[in-house]
């Protein structure tokens, strides 16, 4: 009976527990786990202030560089856009005025022409052809001649230098005569034509007044 019950203390009695590598697996866990030193424990690590400032320096240099760098690339593109337009430019303009040179040879052969050898009909026809190849070619370059005869006066494209009698009542306010052309260059008025304006003052004594005027 004593026995049995000594038996049974022993066979109940908890294992002790074992020391070694359950204890040094702990302290691994706690290591890694553990703040360094000197810092509070969930607190991010501070950069030492020289070495931020270092970091700084390096970082606004960077982007002063790539700022300079911007700058020139944009002054190169400017001055790039600036020299193509004015070859553009120079490019039209000499191809104008190769086709007026044309018009001077023109000129030149009728300047020079024998005026006992040619007829006043014929040089007459030779300038209106002058004439009208100059005005082709100034077309060509965006200019337009403004020509107001027997149209509605209109102060915006015309100056009007002197009225003249109407001969009609339809007339009245009517361009009558162009002294001189007006002209525009694409769609810009470079001079008023210079015109004479049509006035009605009725019908003369004694003849019925058939007109109205508009």
């Amino acid at each position: 009976m004593g026995r049995k019950h000594a038996d049974d203390r022993h066979k109940s009695t908890p294992m002790e527990p074992v020391e070694g590598a359950e204890e040094a697996a702990v302290d691994e866990a706690l290591a890694a786990t553990a703040p360094e030193e000197g810092v509070p424990s969930g607190m991010a690590v501070a950069e030492p202030a020289e070495q931020a400032m270092q970091r700084l320096e390096r970082e606004l240099a960077e982007w002063k560089d790539r700022a300079l760098r911007a700058a020139a690339d944009l002054d190169n593109f400017r001055k790039r856009a600036a020299r193509e337009r004015d070859e553009q430019h120079g490019r039209g303009q000499s191809e104008a005025y190769a086709r007026i040179v044309d018009v001077i040879d023109d000129l030149a052969r009728v300047a020079h022409v024998d005026p006992a050898a040619t007829s006043a009909p014929a040089l007459h026809e030779g300038m209106l052809q002058i004439e009208r190849k100059f005005l082709k070619l100034l077309e060509t370059a965006g200019l337009e001649r403004v020509d107001p005869a027997g149209q509605p006066f209109d102060p915006n494209v015309a100056e009007a230098v002197m009225t003249i009698p109407a001969p009609s009542a339809e007339q009245d306010h009517h361009v009558g005569a162009v002294y001189q052309h007006g002209y525009r260059f694409r769609g810009l008025l470079l001079r008023p034509a210079r015109v004479a304006v049509f006035t009605w003052q009725g019908p003369p004594d004694g003849a019925p007044d058939t007109g109205t005027v508009q």
